[in-house]
């Protein structure tokens, strides 16, 4: 099982990780994004991973459980 993150401190509020994964994760009304803390399920591992790969200051990070 896989776990999403944000690294606080490198997320710039860009959004685009809640654009390509609307399942799992939502923007605060800053836009800053709100990660499930959940193991993500099997089926958005690739979405999760392609999120993580698009965001432009790598501040999203898949984890093994």
């Amino acid at each position: 099982m896989t776990r999403l993150r944000v690294n606080p401190i490198g997320c710039v509020g860009h959004g685009l990780c809640a654009e390509l994964l609307p399942e799992w994760i939502e923007l605060d009304e800053w836009g800053y994004p709100i990660v499930d803390r959940e193991s993500l399920p099997a089926g958005l591992e690739a979405h999760a991973r392609r999120a993580a790969d698009a965001c432009p200051t790598l501040a999203l990070l898949l984890q093994p459980d």
